[in-house]
């Protein structure tokens, strides 16, 4: 059985989404402040949080930072505040995906499932490494290298990586990276790819600019440029 984690303050809420995410077949534990989220997690880690922006206490974003540093759970933010800062901060730090109050929890319950219906651990099976010039990726220990130093990636930033470096030149639309990444039934903006782009190339050290691996190709999505080793 799956288990969620509902961080939100509002115990109404909180009630809700408990008794539709349990109707649905899920575990559901429920934290109402980021203290005690972060203590649950890391004493008995989660599928998948559920984590409110606005906490008593430390907020749900810095709450995602602590949460990225003990668990790779898929978290998806609630937020009340409609900012796409907020939202695009969010997404940077980690998160999945987000919902903004007032929100239906039959619409949340949904995103729940599709967001668990990726595989964090895809292409495992495969013993594979791709080697470009400078990079290397690999597939089954879920391991890249830089230069030949190791570079520390998020769970969805190697899923995206190994998307595109897996038919270099192929330019994916944002669409096709969110059906193979996120999932065919992602919910959320399409410009969560371009956040995770951002910080891929960032992680890698390659400028948007004058990219060496990953490039923008205007108005469509983007393509992998990697040399061949």
């Amino acid at each position: 059985m799956r288990k969620v984690l509902v961080v939100d303050d509002e115990p109404h809420i909180r009630t809700v989404l408990r008794g539709y995410l349990e109707a649905d077949g899920f575990e559901v534990v429920d934290a109402a402040d980021g203290e005690t989220a972060v203590d649950l997690v890391r004493r008995d880690p989660p599928d998948l949080v559920l984590l409110d922006v606005m906490l008593p206490g430390i907020d749900g974003l810095e709450v995602l930072r602590r949460l990225r540093a003990v668990s790779d759970a898929y978290v998806i933010l609630v937020t009340a505040r409609a900012e796409e800062v907020d939202k695009l901060v969010g997404l940077a730090v980690g998160a999945d995906d987000y919902v903004t109050k007032p929100f239906s929890p039959r619409e949340v319950t949904a995103r729940v499932k599709a967001v668990l219906r990726r595989d964090r651990g895809g292409r495992t099976g495969e013993d594979v490494v791709l080697r470009f010039r400078g990079l290397s990726i690999d597939l089954a220990g879920r391991e890249v290298h830089a230069d030949g130093a190791p570079v520390a990636l998020s769970s969805l930033e190697f899923d995206l990586l190994a998307a595109l470096a897996g038919a270099p030149g192929r330019v994916f639309s944002r669409a096709q990276l969110l059906e193979r990444v996120w999932g065919y039934d992602f919910y959320g903006d399409e410009r969560v790819v371009d956040v995770h782009i951002r910080s891929l190339r960032s992680r890698l050290g390659d400028p948007a600019a004058d990219p060496r691996l990953i490039a923008t190709v205007r108005g469509v999505g983007y393509k992998f440029v990697g040399s061949p080793r």
